[in-house]
């Protein structure tokens, strides 16, 4: 095992944040569901010191896909799930974990996909067995936090799901856990009381704001709030609970994937949708972002197989998408200011907040302000709060970070920021406004 030297991830004191000692610290993690299960050593090595180099520092995986579970003939369930008990799965996890340690990066570990639980195969008492399995391999690992559910609804068996949790905490009390549910739903709709769950996840998922119900098995059929595109909704409704908990997009629309997830014939969600999303929920209060790639996800590697969901490609050269390359700019911008006690502050808006792709994302702190549009709208804000403070200005680039100086300010009732059109689809800025350095 690899000497990990970070401190233990913890929630900050205010409740909305993670923090890494001392340290603030932003998830900004990918989705490689499949990765354990149909990569090779190769594959792996490539796939993660891509990532890392990228600046992710979360991998989202499951252990278990579907019962009964194999790779390479060996199956990786504890022994009261099969007969005999064969380890080298597990052993084949422990060397993945070990890569992961060298290179910096957190597995947000799935034990088994929710499925799984919804269709019976992982009753109470086996998962208790499989929980307490995992909870004693475990349990000396600094470098995981466990994720349960699996794009599954909470409802379909909270007992068997609570009880998880319990066992996985009660092993290591410090270590992380949340939930990936359902798309277009959050873990706070069932979970958010439980003590074992530490921050919530929420699943914008893939659908347009005209495809709230499709006839596919993806639909929610219960009466909720539908919130289309604006994933940033999902943040607010967390953060509305007394019980305050961090709370973040776990699955928003991947790069490369078919909006409304069934058809390839529609269009695919591309690299500014993959900013957008993040920017509107980071900029809303989350505590950091999931990315997804649509042939990452799957760990698709045969060219001959048939495409799931539309896949146009292999997750090796999926691993290149500009989207991937982007998010690192916006935890890079986080980093640099004191982002644990901002907040969203769409009250500086001059003349109110717009609508839908219009929407102009207001984040800000004592020494800066954080505004992201989305179309390249002009829009004037308030500055009176800042009246006692120079305010270095800047435009940002979100395809690659570029910042561009083009005045300082001061404090004023009113200002107007017009951002500079490109000629290209993606429109989308980032005003950075700074305390300035005199």
């Amino acid at each position: 095992m690899c000497a990990w030297n970070r401190e233990t991830l913890r929630v900050s004191d205010n409740g909305k944040y993670l923090m890494e000692g001392e340290k603030p610290f932003f998830w900004l993690g990918d989705t490689a569901w499949l990765m354990l299960l149909r990569f090779s050593e190769e594959e792996i090595d490539v796939y993660l010191r891509n990532r890392a180099e990228k600046g992710y520092n979360i991998i989202q995986t499951v252990l278990v896909h579907s019962l009964p579970q194999n790779r390479d003939g060996q199956t990786s369930l504890p022994p009261a799930m099969r007969d005999p008990m064969q380890l080298s799965y597990w052993v084949w996890v422990d060397q993945v974990l070990d890569k992961m340690e060298a290179l910096g990066l957190y597995a947000g570990l799935l034990p088994a996909w929710g499925q799984n639980v919804k269709d019976g195969a992982l009753d109470m008492p086996k998962m208790e067995e499989y929980a307490h399995f995992l909870g004693k391999r475990f349990q000396d690992r600094k470098n995981i936090l466990w994720i349960l559910g699996g794009d599954v609804r909470g409802d379909v068996a909270p007992e068997i799901f609570r009880r998880e949790g319990e066992i996985l905490k009660s092993y290591n009390p410090e270590r992380l856990i949340t939930f990936h549910p359902f798309g277009r739903t959050s873990s706070s709709l069932w979970f958010h009381d439980c003590d074992w769950l530490d921050l919530n996840m929420f699943q914008s998922g893939h659908r347009r704001y005209d495809q709230q119900q499709l006839g596919e098995w993806d639909d929610n059929l219960v009466e909720e709030d539908w919130f289309g595109e604006d994933n940033w909704r999902y943040v607010e409704r967390d953060h509305r609970h007394a019980r305050m908990k961090p709370t973040l997009d776990g699955e928003p629309s991947y790069e490369g994937i078919p909006q409304g997830l069934h058809n390839p014939h529609n269009p695919y969600w591309e690299e500014w949708d993959v900013r957008r999303y993040a920017y509107w929920s980071v900029f809303a209060g989350a505590a950091g972002h999931t990315y997804g790639n649509n042939a990452i996800q799957q760990g698709r590697n045969d060219p001959q197989a048939k495409p799931v969901y539309g896949c146009r490609e292999l997750w090796s050269d999926a691993i290149h998408h500009p989207g991937a390359g982007q998010l690192v700019h916006l935890k890079r911008l986080m980093e640099r200011v004191d982002f644990v006690h901002g907040q969203p502050r769409d009250v500086l808006l001059a003349f109110g907040q717009k609508e839908r792709y219009h929407r102009i994302a207001v984040f800000a702190g004592a020494d800066y302000i954080l505004c992201y549009d989305y179309m390249g709208d002009e829009f004037m804000l308030r500055l009176t709060e800042y009246a006692d403070t120079a305010m270095d200005c800047y435009w940002m680039d979100p395809r690659d970070g570029t910042m561009s100086y083009f005045a300082t300010l001061r404090g004023e009732d009113k200002h107007l920021f017009s951002p500079v059109a490109r000629k290209e689809h993606a429109n989308d800025h980032v005003l950075v406004l700074l305390r300035a350095v005199l």
